[in-house]
């Protein structure tokens, strides 16, 4: 993260004064330290309010990133498996950019083809194959 916000892709950049960053005391292990430190970091930003988005690229994250935006619009990342403040928020931001990322590629139209003409004779001779296979291991009463 710079400190002019963070570069999500080479067309999006979110700035610094858009994300809010809220330092807690992290839990887990770490003795009497992290009882005393404020190490955890969240960071948020607010898609519904933000300047650098247009509306087709808001309706896309917030349709993809519907289950990580509250109430409020606002999307949330958390970062507490770093020792310091400084790596956890690096590592915040690093996330959200990650998240935003991999909700704004589009997925390529899939194009119907039909099965060529040996790929179904294969599948016919296979199923031809595999019947005689079970008739062959069926017993004969008649004898």
């Amino acid at each position: 993260m710079s400190d002019d916000g963070i570069v999500v892709s080479p067309t999006l950049s979110i700035p610094a004064s858009e994300l809010t960053f809220r330092a807690t005391r992290a839990g887990g292990a770490g003795g009497q330290h992290v009882n005393t430190s404020s190490t955890r970091i969240e960071l948020l930003w607010d898609v519904t309010h933000s300047t650098v988005i247009g509306d087709d690229v808001r309706a896309r994250l917030l349709e993809k990133l519907a289950a990580r935006i509250d109430a409020a619009g606002m999307v949330r990342v958390v970062a507490s498996d770093r020792r310091s403040q400084s790596q956890n928020r690096d590592a915040a931001a690093e996330r959200l950019a990650k998240l935003v990322r991999q909700a704004l590629v589009v997925p390529r139209k899939r194009r119907a083809t039909r099965p060529t003409k040996a790929s179904r004779e294969q599948r016919l001779a296979e199923k031809k194959r595999r019947g005689e296979r079970k008739r062959d291991r069926r017993r004969d009463f008649n004898d």
